[in-house]
């Protein structure tokens, strides 16, 4: 299997290579020129079987020029215990007749990043053997919240990496901001951005975009590379747990083979929503991907309209890993529903960076809309869902959560559609205590791991390992900087 990119040309590459280069040299995305078949034998082989094997065989799929055997060590080492803290490793809970939440957050962050940037770094770094590659890779990274910490762990002290970490300065909550700062690792960086998610990730598409830069990088002995979701080595393993999903519900006798099923997805960059997407087209058996917005709804109006628009005010919201304006991954779904028309992908993407908006033809609104619903939800909502699901099913989300499950009660009551649904859940409670703690009437006047405690003495609900730890630790990176200053930074970490 041979990959392109989503602005077109004739430049294919391997597996290995989309995956060591992160990005395309035009700018865009890489993308599987085909997507492989998932068949009703193979999901029925794959019932009984632990996710990491679910995860190897999906994954497999895709890696042309990796061994079975050798993505099954991956996976088994990323999904191992005591990393992962419950056997499952992505389980599923049952709130009530047709409604499941897929807890994607059992492993070292927290948060659903976990799932890729725990095996991230061995394709990586096997990549970086398959071709050629002989320079130590620089992983940048822009960060929302979640993205940052995940890929900090997972590459943290791995041989012949270093990584950089921008996150925006007052657009993370406290627990976020502690885990990024006090991070461990002799390899790793961590620099607040003035400004939001959107002004760190152009920021670091900049720097990507800039041979001279690369060159001189080159001359250094270092060669860049991303863990964010414009990487498609950080896509692939998202594909596997919606496949996996869907095998908990075979096994739970919640669903027939061949039984349609809804994903409801918190979006905020659009690659999450996308993976569930990928596995839509491989065969699994989905319905409807309902895309969960908070209020910065871009892509609400655009599955709603046919049009996207950044031009509008931004909001620093209680689920701050979706307060994006410039949905990165978007670009993949435009390039499939387009019938792979490079060219047209590249006008949308000229007219977002030079009007901050494009309207895409009434061919692709219609084959959009009939795969994905939009749908948005207010912070009062946000708060409100929380504490509902917790004082009447004693079950504890966080706000990303909670957007999406607000999202899907709304979209039943609008369609009628009663297709069993996943949520999908982005994050511990724990990782927002200060809004969670809001939304079930207890304000605290302090955001920081103190809260955790507070959290579970009122709700009794046991708090993560890994987040019970911060209590106590201080930040190693107090550095913060204008977007034009992030070149400057990289410079100085490599130095």
């Amino acid at each position: 299997m041979l990959y392109q990119s989503t602005r077109g040309g004739n430049d294919r590459q391997t597996a290995a290579q989309v995956i060591t280069r992160g990005i395309a040299g035009d700018g865009g995305l890489y993308v599987p020129e085909s997507i492989p078949r998932l068949t009703a034998e193979d999901i029925d082989m794959l019932i009984d079987t632990p996710y990491p094997e679910r995860a190897a065989y999906t994954m497999g799929l895709f890696l042309d020029g990796y061994g079975k055997d050798e993505i099954l060590d991956y996976t088994r080492a990323a999904y191992a215990t005591p990393k992962f803290d419950d056997p499952a490793v992505a389980p599923l809970y049952k709130l009530g007749k047709g409604t499941f939440f897929l807890e994607l957050w059992h492993g070292p962050t927290c948060a659903f990043k976990d799932m890729a940037l725990q095996v991230l770094p061995q394709l990586l770094t096997s990549a970086m053997r398959k071709t050629g590659v002989d320079r130590e890779v620089c992983i940048l990274v822009a960060t929302s919240g979640d993205t940052g910490k995940a890929a900090l762990e997972g590459f943290k002290d791995i041989p012949g990496t270093k990584i950089m970490v921008f996150y925006p300065r007052d657009g993370v909550s406290g627990v976020q901001k502690l885990q990024m700062t006090s991070q461990e690792g002799n390899n790793v960086g961590v620099v607040a951005v003035e400004g939001n998610f959107d002004d760190a990730q152009t920021g670091v598409k900049a720097i990507f975009a800039d041979e001279c830069f690369s060159r001189e990088l080159s001359g250094s002995g270092y060669i860049l590379s991303s863990a964010n979701s414009i990487n498609w080595g950080r896509l692939v393993p998202q594909i596997a747990y919606y496949v996996s999903s869907y095998c908990d519900l075979l096994a739970a006798e919640e669903l027939k083979p061949g039984d349609k099923v809804n994903f409801c997805v918190p979006t905020g960059n659009f690659g999450n929503i996308l993976a569930a997407y990928y596995a839509l087209k491989m065969g699994l058996p989905i319905g409807k991907l309902i895309c969960a917005s908070n209020r910065n709804d871009v892509l609400t109006q655009f599955f709603g309209e046919g049009v996207y628009d950044k031009n509008r005010q931004f909001h620093t919201t209680a689920s701050p890993s979706m307060d994006i304006l410039v949905s990165s991954n978007l670009e993949r779904l435009l390039f499939e529903l387009s019938n792979k028309d490079g060219a047209a992908v590249s006008s949308y993407m000229e007219q977002l960076s030079s009007r901050g908006r494009y309207t895409v033809s009434p061919e692709f609104e219609s084959a959009a809309g009939e795969v994905i619903a939009g749908g948005s939800c207010g912070e009062e909502d946000t708060f409100a869902t929380i504490a509902d699901t917790y004082n009447e099913r004693r079950y504890l989300i966080d706000t990303h959560t909670a957007v999406a499950y607000k999202v899907l009660l709304d979209y039943r009551n609008r369609t009628g559609d009663d297709t069993p649904t996943i949520v999908v859940s982005t994050a511990s409670p724990y990782k927002f205590c200060d809004s969670v703690l809001r939304a079930l009437g207890k304000p605290a006047d302090h955001d920081g791991a103190g809260l955790i405690d507070e959290l579970a003495d009122l709700t009794g609900c046991q708090p993560p390992g890994p987040l019970a730890s911060l209590k106590g630790k201080t930040p190693r990176f107090t550095v913060s900087v204008d977007p034009s200053g992030m070149k400057a930074a990289v410079k100085g970490f490599l130095a």
